[in-house]
Formats: C-alpha cells, sequence, structure tokens
C-alpha cells in the first residue's frame, strides 16, 4: 500500500479497540477546551498521525527496532466531552486507568496541554509520584486562568497540588518569553523542581544536560511531556502560544534521545494546532518525536 493510502493510524499501525495485550499504544485526545489563546488543538491528532505516514519502523540513529520489541497499536482517541472541561479531565484519567490496568504504556497526541494533569492522574494510581520530565516555552504552573483552576496553563500547579510529582525530580526545559512577575518561573524553582530556560540551551547541546538529569531520576517511575512550542517557531509554528527564541529540533531530539534508560511510564506530545501549520511540519515533526518516545521505552531496550 503506498504511504498516501490506506488507514490513517499512527505510523499506519493496526488499530486496536482498547490496550489489552499491547506493550504500548498511541492515543490522540483531541481537545483545545483547555487553550487560552488560538484553538485548533483539537485537530491536533488527525493532523498527526496523517504526517505519521512518512516513518519507517527502524531508527537509523539510534539503532532502535520498537517493534521488534514490543506489541504496539494506535487505540484511537479518547472520546471527550468538548462542551466541558471539567468533564473531560474525569472521562480522560478513567480511560488512561483502562490502559495502564492492562501494564500497557500510553504515548498521547494531544489536544492542549490542559491533558497532562488527568493523565498524571492516572499514572500515580498505577506508579505512585512520579518523576517529570516537561518541555515547553511556558512553565503551566498557573493557580488560575480566568478564575478557573483547570486550563492548559494550569497542569502541572494541579499536579503539585495533588501530590503526583516527586518534586526533587521535575525537570522544566525550554521555558522563556515574557511574563507577569519572577514567581512565573520562580514558583517551581521554590517547590524544588529543576528550571532550564530557553537561555541556558541556546548555541549547545543538550546531551549532557540529559545525563545530569538521568543520574537524578535513576530508576524511578519517570513521565515525559513534551509541548511542541518548547521547539522555536521557526521549527514548530503550528500552535497556539508562540515564543521566539525555543530549542532546535536537533536540541528536541537529544531531550528525547537522552531519556532511554529511563523507567518511562508514559509520555505525551501536544499543543500541535493545524490550523497555523500550513505546510504540515508541525505535525510532521510531532510525529517524529512520538515515534523517538517510543524508541526510549524500557521494553524497547531490554
Amino acid at each position: 500500500m503506498p504511504r498516501f493510502g490506506g488507514e490513517t493510524t499512527m505510523m499506519r499501525l493496526p488499530r486496536h479497540t482498547s490496550a489489552e495485550g499491547l506493550d504500548a499504544c498511541f492515543v490522540g485526545i483531541p481537545m483545545d477546551i483547555g487553550a487560552s489563546n488560538r484553538s485548533g488543538t483539537r485537530m491536533g491528532p488527525r493532523a498527526i498521525r496523517a504526517e505519521s505516514v512518512l516513518m519507517r519502523p527502524f531508527n537509523m540513529a539510534t539503532g532502535a527496532a520498537p517493534f521488534d520489541k514490543m506489541q504496539v497499536a494506535d487505540i484511537g482517541d479518547v472520546a471527550i466531552n468538548t462542551f466541558d472541561l471539567k468533564k473531560t479531565v474525569d472521562i480522560i484519567t478513567e480511560a488512561y486507568d483502562e490502559i495502564l490496568g492492562h501494564d500497557c504504556v500510553p504515548l498521547t497526541l494531544g489536544g492542549d496541554h490542559t491533558l497532562t494533569y488527568p493523565v498524571l492522574r492516572a499514572i500515580a494510581k498505577k506508579h505512585g509520584p512520579v518523576a517529570l520530565i516537561h518541555v515547553d516555552a511556558h512553565a503551566d504552573i498557573n493557580d488560575e486562568m480566568f478564575g478557573e483552576k483547570i486550563a492548559h496553563g494550569t497542569p502541572f500547579r494541579r499536579a503539585f497540588d495533588d501530590g503526583l510529582l516527586q518534586n526533587d525530580k521535575v525537570f522544566q526545559i525550554g521555558l522563556r518569553g515574557t511574563g507577569y512577575e519572577p514567581d512565573d518561573f520562580n514558583w517551581a524553582r521554590k517547590q524544588g523542581w529543576t528550571v532550564t530556560p530557553a537561555e541556558e540551551c541556546w548555541h549547545k547541546s543538550l546531551t549532557p544536560m540529559m545525563e545530569e538529569i538521568r543520574k537524578k531520576i535513576g530508576d524511578t517511575p519517570v513521565y515525559l511531556t513534551f509541548d511542541i512550542d518548547g521547539l522555536d517557531p521557526a521549527y514548530a509554528p503550528g500552535t497556539g502560544t508562540v515564543e521566539m527564541g525555543g530549542l532546535t529540533t536537533i536540541q528536541g531530539l537529544e531531550i528525547v534521545r537522552g531519556c532511554k534508560g529511563l523507567n518511562l511510564v508514559g509520555c505525551d506530545l501536544v499543543e500541535v494546532s493545524p490550523p497555523y501549520d500550513r505546510d504540515g511540519s508541525t505535525a510532521l515533526i510531532g510525529s517524529n518525536l512520538l515515534y523517538e518516545m517510543l524508541c526510549v521505552l524500557p521494553k524497547t531496550w531490554a
């Protein structure tokens, strides 16, 4: 079947109706009702899947052959309530309870960044409080947005409040742009989180940083969340809240590949907004990063 034909699943993988029998699964959360600026991320999972058909199963750079080691499928999208964000949060947690009940590692196609909070609620039920690697232009630690506790700028404040994180093992990478006050980034530091602004990443490889992160995390279960706006808009313009001066695609690869050896229990790629992605390059980069996440899961190297 030519790559432009056939069923549109992630990497043209088999479509399953559940995570039963799978070691890892791709799952979409087509939502943008938590977004505060430009909408459109509800179309993200479909666009990522469409661009992913260009990828092949063997990772030429790392030697990973994930489909030789694991049973992997695309289990479709979570059926959110697009009119009720609070109900959607509970729907997502219930869906991931079911996925994790099959000992399957979820790889999530977003969707706005609100989704990481309900996913982490399910992850913590399964694994206890986890380490976190968070790539983003924004800290997403607001206590409220427009008077609401749940939105795409609050997921990690809510995760902290709920005790879902091991605070000495939380790493935020790529933060930048303007803010309202110093606490926009410093609140996280006060909790013991490690914050690496984008300016500290400029003109350098991030491989040494990831070596240090691996040492600090050790064998603790860890969740990786990658907001596509962590990358500079020169590479990934198709997102809702762009910030200049971001990471390169090479640095994005170094971060994800640097997770090899960690006990990854879940990953997501969020905030791809197809209406602002005129040539599909943002979705293509997102699909490649999700594949790279699959390539560093523990069972790929077991």
